[in-house]
């Protein structure tokens, strides 16, 4: 048991790094001279009902105020336009320009390209198996971020 949770620690940590690694690569190699986190903000800004900085916040993991620089600096590049809400002039909605479209179409291809390799060779119960062992992962992490039991409370004080 002891070493089949040494694989899987191994395993997953060698996914998250080789992932971010080759998708970096892949974005570089088509011309965006963006980082991986400004292409996370602009996916999160496609993902967001609102367009409202506070849901880019949530979706992001991040602060408002953390935010808030790299949205600043997306804004400078061009990539990012920012509207205040007609309704309520204080609240900020985020618009993709046709510029961060281009960038999201050669990240979704990117997505696209790996997802095909990785179940290229799967049969549909491997597949199934592979879905339910990830969504279990998605949820430790996503319960993570409310709620963490990695730390002793002892180590929080």
């Amino acid at each position: 048991m002891e070493s089949a949770r040494k694989t899987i620690n191994e395993l997953l940590v060698d996914i998250f790094d080789t992932i971010l690694f080759i998708e970096e690569r892949y974005i570089k190699a088509h011309g965006v001279k963006l980082s991986m986190t400004e292409i996370h903000i602009l996916e999160n800004i496609e993902k967001s009902h609102s367009k409202m900085m506070t849901e880019v916040a949530r979706l992001q993991g991040v602060t408002l105020g953390t935010l808030s620089v790299g949205v600043s600096t997306l804004v400078r590049k061009g990539y990012i336009y920012k509207r205040k809400d007609p309704n309520d002039k204080r609240l900020v909605m985020l618009e993709l320009s046709d510029l961060a479209k281009e960038v999201l179409e050669i990240h979704h291809h990117f997505h696209e390209k790996l997802i095909d390799a990785c179940v290229r060779d799967m049969h549909l119960e491997e597949e199934k198996a592979m879905i339910i062992g990830l969504q279990k992962i998605v949820d430790y992490f996503k319960a993570e971020l409310y709620h963490s039991e990695l730390y002793d409370q002892d180590d929080i004080k």
